[in-house]
């Protein structure tokens, strides 16, 4: 491989190089293990394992490029972002080292996509907190992520009042244990259920 041309491109610390033969592609020298980046200039030639490697970055610049596609449009967890990738055909390397790299940029975050699923689930969820940490770990947040989510949804959200909303919700279908199994079903506790539906009880009696 020999390098005819290196250029600057607008994307931060990404570089477009053109070889002697191929086409052009981009890497950043992040992607790079044992190559420095510094030696990538016009006229410089590698071979066999170094070669190689600068290909590799190239793979992992493609995937970065469409990985940012995706979080353009919305948040991502990196599991959900990951199966998204594998299905256009990248291989788990690269993929793997371009969210190891925007992760490390802030720029995929499974913590915020949490917090981001939470705030648009309650617009037409009632649930707790048990339901919601699990829901979040179908998505590949990890427990304690998705712990930590779920504490700031609360801190800015009253549970009670979402459990009583969710009271009045199934209560117009389901009473008694009926009432109480789609309750737990939802993620709340036996003894948030039974306070909230008391305060219900005695908000209908005044």
């Amino acid at each position: 491989m020999t390098i005819e041309k290196v250029e600057i491109t607008s994307y931060e610390g990404m570089l477009k190089i053109s070889c002697s033969e191929g086409s052009a592609f981009y890497i950043r020298k992040e992607y790079l293990l044992s190559v420095c980046g510094d030696d990538i200039v016009p006229g410089a030639e590698f071979y066999d394992s170094d070669a190689e490697e600068i290909a590799d970055a190239g793979f992992a610049a493609a995937v970065e490029f469409k990985a940012v596609e995706y979080l353009a449009r919305a948040e991502q967890c990196r599991f959900i972002l990951t199966s998204k990738l594998v299905k256009k055909g990248y291989e788990k390397k690269y993929i793997d080292a371009a969210l190891d790299f925007l992760e490390s940029k802030n720029l995929l975050s499974d913590l915020r996509y949490a917090r981001a699923w939470l705030n648009s689930r309650k617009i037409n969820h009632y649930e707790g907190r048990t339901r919601l940490i699990a829901e979040l770990s179908s998505r590949g947040i990890d427990r304690e992520t998705a712990s930590s989510a779920v504490d700031v949804f609360f801190e800015e959200n009253d549970e009670d009042e979402i459990c009583r909303c969710a009271c009045e919700k199934l209560g117009k279908t389901k009473s008694g244990d009926k009432l109480i199994a789609a309750l737990l079903k939802s993620g709340f506790s036996y003894k948030q259920i039974v306070q909230n539906l008391n305060t219900l009880d005695s908000l209908n009696v005044d």
